[in-house]
């Protein structure tokens, strides 16, 4: 998709419902979210940053500039801010940009460090059938999952959860804030489009590969597999529309995405695997918004284009299985330097830490073979192009008046090794402050299992 394109086409949704035997369904049931955000934002403190290397997200650099952010937003982002009486912080010398979205976490489901004891401890795939589309990823986050805190730490300021990636429909995503919660209600973030993870290549084609298992054994058989049930869903909607059945949410899920109101994440490598599933959702209408992982993206940008479909890319993930032999560390630039939609994902608490530092060895790679890629550019790989992925564009991504303040003070160049988020924003308040110690509540997972409390 190119950059400033619009994910979840009115378009393909009419031509969907106008198609001969095309699935129309009363109220668009899909849309219903039974687990309605309970989010609430901390109180925020309007302060005034001044004179700092501010990167805004949209392409554009202010050196010696100034933020001012009062009642939780952004409202001014310029040179010699007039201070209207609120708090001024010194940023000389330190860099502004908008906060991190990690649009591939399984933070939560995946939770470090029960999983390194016991990975039965892990919720992240639904593996009874490779249709999980009926199920809701929150549904099974821990919030003491310690990669939220250092996340936080590190500048994110906006995560999305996916499902994992065994299944060929793997279920909804859901969107949070990092912030501290008893439950994943109240860190969802409100007003995000609804996610979709589905898989191709090695991960759902081993599915069926247990005598026990019912499902494909193939990439033929995965493809086979995915236009059945789009087939299935179509023939259920117009069933659903005349009255004759009742609710089926896998087939309702698919419905969505087939009018373009569930946004698919897809978990995909090879050239021919991503090739085959964009085939697919042209076949049936709708649009990929990304796809994660895509070591061999840098092959296919013309079909990415052309598709409206992002690249969410690692810097120097490859070789760990078969599919990802054929990686290149330079493939964000290359694919920036098509018209390609890029991000940098993490798919790792650990990486998840480091998505600049991702951008940064991406653009270096890119350096070596010629391809210049400037922070103006970097910035957007993880903050207004994932924003747009999440349909949060509106809110959050880019330091605009009128957006929400989900900001970053970093102590220097965030592209560099050594520099640290000082001070994090969201919402306008603060979040993370480097020179005080986090406040209670403390995780269970940081305090270990040995105390007595």
């Amino acid at each position: 998709m190119r950059t400033g394109a619009r994910f979840g086409s009115v378009i393909a949704a009419a031509a969907l419902l106008a198609a001969p035997g095309a699935a129309q369904v009363r109220s668009a049931e899909w849309k219903d979210d039974p687990f309605p955000s309970r989010y609430t934002p901390a109180p925020s403190g309007d302060m005034l940053l001044r004179g700092a290397t501010i990167l805004d997200g949209a392409g554009g650099r202010i050196d010696g500039g100034d933020v001012l952010v009062r009642g939780g937003k952004i409202v001014a982002v310029g040179k010699a801010l007039t201070n209207p009486g609120v708090r001024e912080v010194d940023a000389k010398g330190r860099w502004i940009t908008p906060g991190v979205i990690d649009v591939h976490t399984h933070n939560g489901t995946f939770v470090v460090p029960l999983t390194d004891i016991d990975r039965e401890a892990s919720d992240v795939s639904e593996v009874s059938s490779p249709n999980g589309a009926d199920t809701w990823i929150e549904t099974a986050v821990n919030p003491q999952d310690m990669g939220f805190d250092r996340g936080l730490m590190n500048g994110v300021t906006t995560m999305q959860i996916l499902p994992g990636s065994t299944p060929i429909f793997a279920g909804r995503s859901v969107v949070v804030k990092p912030v501290r919660g008893a439950t994943v209600w109240d860190m969802k973030a409100a007003g995000s489009a609804q996610g979709f993870k589905m898989a191709c290549g090695e991960n759902p084609k081993s599915w069926g590969a247990d005598d026990d298992n019912d499902g494909p054994t193939s990439r033929q058989g995965v493809i086979a597999y995915m236009r059945q049930a789009f087939l299935d869903a179509q023939a259920y909607g117009r069933e659903r529309a005349a009255g004759k059945v009742g609710r089926d949410l896998k087939k309702e899920a698919l419905l969505g995405i087939m009018a373009g109101d569930i946004r698919v994440n897809l978990h995909c490598y090879r050239a021919n695997d991503i090739a085959s599933v964009l085939a697919v959702a042209k076949e049936f209408g709708f649009r990929i918004g990304a796809i994660h992982h895509a070591t061999e993206a840098y092959k296919i940008p013309g079909l990415l284009r052309e598709s409206g479909t992002c690249a969410a890319v690692w810097a120097d993930w490859w070789g760990f299985k078969m599919e990802a032999q054929d990686a290149v560390r330079a493939e964000a630039p290359m694919l920036e330097r098509a018209g390609v939609c890029v991000m940098m994902h993490s798919d790792s608490a650990a990486d998840g830490q480091r998505l600049n530092i991702a951008a940064a060895k991406a653009a270096a790679a890119g350096r070596r073979i010629g391809i210049e890629t400037p922070p103006e550019t970097m910035i957007k790989w993880t903050t207004s192009n994932p924003a747009k992925l999440l349909g949060l564009e509106g809110k959050v991504g880019t330091l605009k008046p009128g957006l929400s303040a989900d900001l970053v003070l970093w102590s220097g160049d965030p592209f560099s090794i050594y520099t640290r988020a000082d001070l994090v924003l969201i919402d306008g308040a603060v979040a993370w402050d480097r020179s005080k110690p986090p406040g209670a509540p403390v995780s269970d997972f940081e305090l270990g299992r040995g105390g007595v409390r």
